[in-house]
């Protein structure tokens, strides 16, 4: 009984660990994301701006 009991709490932890893993991965891509946005917005607006000017 102990074994299942051990078991049960050994899942939940592990349950636990994989939760803060996929939080801390989504903190980091919000923030790479609002980090890298506006250098990604000014790209695409040079693009855009080199491709109406060139026609």
């Amino acid at each position: 009984m102990m074994k299942l009991a051990m078991k049960k709490r050994q899942k939940g932890v592990t349950m636990i660990e994989y939760a803060l893993i996929a939080a801390l991965v989504g903190v980091a891509a919000v923030t790479a994301l609002v980090a890298l946005g506006g250098n990604i917005s000014d790209k695409f607006e040079a693009v855009s701006t080199e491709l109406t000017t060139t026609r």
